[in-house]
């Protein structure tokens, strides 16, 4: 019987662990007031690289070479861009450069960042990004 209650304990707290996983996978998370972000020097040269410098938004992904998921974020994010006006795509490998991670507290990949021209951070999405959640919160945002 003992066996039993440990096996039924251990499904409810998978199943917890997972419920909650998921609902907080790729949510997306407001800054109050926006704040500088202090980008290293590689991301800096990333977005000067990368076309529509004068994008009123850029979603910065952070992404590694064996990240699946990156794969899926990296397709939605580009095709969101495409289609929305003032709103461009940045995605930066961290896999060589692993220090950025640290430094940009970025804990797991793929991670976005939606940045103001100026550097302000104006929010964060860790894992997935759910589109249209993404999408509400950048309609103040952009033009």
């Amino acid at each position: 019987m003992t066996g039993f209650v440990v096996v039924l304990a251990a499904i409810a707290v998978t199943v917890a662990v997972g419920l909650l996983h998921r609902k907080l996978n790729g949510r997306v998370r407001q800054k109050g007031q926006p704040v500088e972000v202090a980008l290293p020097a590689p991301v800096r040269t990333a977005l000067d690289a990368a076309p529509d410098a004068g994008a009123p938004v850029t979603l910065l992904q952070f992404s590694t070479t064996f990240c699946a998921p990156c794969r899926h974020a990296r397709v939605l994010l580009a095709d969101l861009a495409g289609r929305t006006e003032g709103l461009r795509h940045v995605d930066f490998d961290l896999t060589a450069h692993p220090e950025v991670a640290e430094q940009l507290r970025v804990l797991r990949t793929p991670t976005t960042l939606a940045l103001a021209p100026d550097g302000r951070e104006l929010l964060r999405v860790s894992g997935l990004p759910k589109r249209d959640a993404l999408v509400t919160a950048l309609r103040p945002h952009l033009p």
